[in-house]
């Protein structure tokens, strides 16, 4: 009897033993730093660390990221930015993309922890139960940051909320976090308990009320982490008002959440005056579309939606051509590619539809000032910085009539319309009609107004807000 009450005595107090162990390593070595700084600068440096495995990718997140390094380093100067990264790219390739991709200045100062077990996040490494996969992996991932190095201040900037804890109990760090993107939405409970086919819902799934009710189950356990290791941060800052409702309804923080519009680069998308339409170099009006290729963006919904509107146009003198403008992350990314220029080739659209890979800045913003349509087609898009680009340069924005384009960007302002919204392939064809058949006086006044309207969500709005919500991270 005694020797299995110490058995498991021994099985209870080991793993206890091992957290306060970790702890004890993390936090002698994290004193013994702070004092080499204060030697080396004659001052306390406090040393920030984004998580941010995915920061040589070229989408909105990666803006968010340089733009927030940008703003602490012109803010404070004892603050040391650091950035953990799973990119093979070095440090300089990195800064180098960073800056003519969203063109930044970005410091040389910053400084890269690589981690090599990146592949423990990707969605192609979970087939089953992917968010409980991905958010496991990310725990290791976050293991292996914090082993190679132990920052003061944390800031989770790609929605990993599974890291908090790892960050705050062992590394004793204070903790921000920006969320892009709840990992897990009230919405996407409603889809399963509706049975409702989607791409993160399969249709077998859906046509089954068995799985069906076994998948909720397991979202709603999920959730429930998912809000309690999500409370754990100090400063929780969300890009929208979509976004701000799902995190408060699942993290139960309200006094710790507040809204920072991601940066958008309005002044350089409108530094050039009102391009004529349509595009003088090759007679057509342009349907522009800027999105990583990701499922969730829904590039199959635009071919659809074209395909609709080239049947309308048809016989007529009008042409359009579609520009899908997007970053490819991974081999997934591109076999996503492929796949849309097969459907293209299917609706016997491909003629007219162009890929852009990767663009640099600088085509990017050419295509954007050529278009007379940007188009938007992702569904419940947690805020939508290609939609306020494209407003920036002067394209009519058509958006999904969903969360942040519906509720912060394509809004009224000052009582005026400043783009539209659609929800069907068959409403986006009616909208892009409307758009190329408006006269040109009509459409230009409109094309201003939104130009002005997107003054609302640039650099240094997001600088000044980002400053506010975590100066509290920042007291030495």
């Amino acid at each position: 009897m005694d020797v299995c009450c110490s058995l498991c005595l021994l099985l209870v107090a080991s793993p206890i033993l091992g957290i306060l162990s970790l702890k004890a390593f993390f936090f002698m070595r994290a004193k013994k730093r702070r004092e080499l700084d204060k030697q080396k600068s004659k001052g306390s440096i406090i040393h920030v660390a984004f998580f941010h495995p995915y920061c040589h990718a070229g989408g909105g997140g990666e803006r968010v990221l340089w733009c927030a390094i940008n703003a602490l380093v012109e803010r404070y100067h004892f603050v040391r930015c650091h950035v953990y990264t799973g990119d093979d790219a070095s440090g300089k390739e990195i800064l180098s993309r960073a800056r003519q991709r969203f063109n930044l200045k970005v410091p040389d100062s910053v400084e890269f922890v690589h981690l090599r077990g990146r592949s423990l996040v990707e969605a192609s490494s979970w087939p089953y139960f992917t968010l409980l996969g991905q958010s496991l992996g990310s725990i290791a991932l976050g293991f292996e940051a914090l082993w190679k190095f132990n920052p003061d201040v944390y800031i989770d900037s790609m929605g990993y909320a599974f890291t908090l804890p790892l960050f705050r109990w062992l590394g004793g760090c204070r903790i921000g976090c920006y969320v892009h993107y709840p990992t897990i939405s009230t919405d996407m409970l409603s889809r399963v308990g509706q049975r409702e086919a989607a791409f993160n819902n399969a249709a077998f799934i859906a046509r089954s009320r068995i799985l069906s009710f076994g998948k909720l189950l397991y979202y709603r356990i999920f959730a429930y982490i998912y809000g309690f290791v999500g409370g754990r941060a100090d400063v929780v800052m969300v890009n929208s008002s979509w976004t701000k409702g799902h995190i408060q309804a699942l993290w139960q923080a309200p006094a710790r959440t507040k809204v920072v519009y991601p940066p958008c680069d309005t002044s350089g998308f409108s530094a050039n005056p009102l391009s004529s339409l349509p595009d003088r170099s090759t007679g057509k009006h342009l349907i522009v579309s800027v999105a990583q290729f990701r499922p969730e963006k829904n590039h199959a919904l635009q071919l659809e939606a074209f395909a609709l509107l080239q049947n309308n146009l048809s016989g007529g003198d009008v042409q359009a051509e579609l520009v899908l403008v997007g970053g490819c992350r991974n081999e997934g990314d591109n076999q996503r590619v492929e796949q849309l220029r097969a459907q293209a080739r299917e609706l016997g659209i491909s003629d007219s539809v162009r890929f852009e890979l990767n663009a640099p800045y600088s085509l990017l913003r050419e295509f954007l000032y050529s278009a007379t349509v940007g188009l938007h087609t992702m569904v419940n898009e947690h805020f939508g910085i290609g939609v306020v680009e494209c407003m920036a340069a002067g394209a009519v924005t058509l958006a999904h009539n969903s969360a942040g384009p519906q509720m912060d960007i394509v809004v009224d302002w000052l009582d005026k319309r400043t783009g539209f919204l659609a929800s069907t392939a068959e409403e986006y064809s009616s909208r892009m009609f409307e758009i190329i058949a408006m006269p040109d006086k009509q459409r230009n006044a409109l094309r201003e107004h939104a130009r002005r309207s997107a003054r609302r969500f640039d650099d240094k709005a997001f600088g000044d807000d980002f400053i506010n919500q975590t100066e509290c991270l920042f007291r030495r």
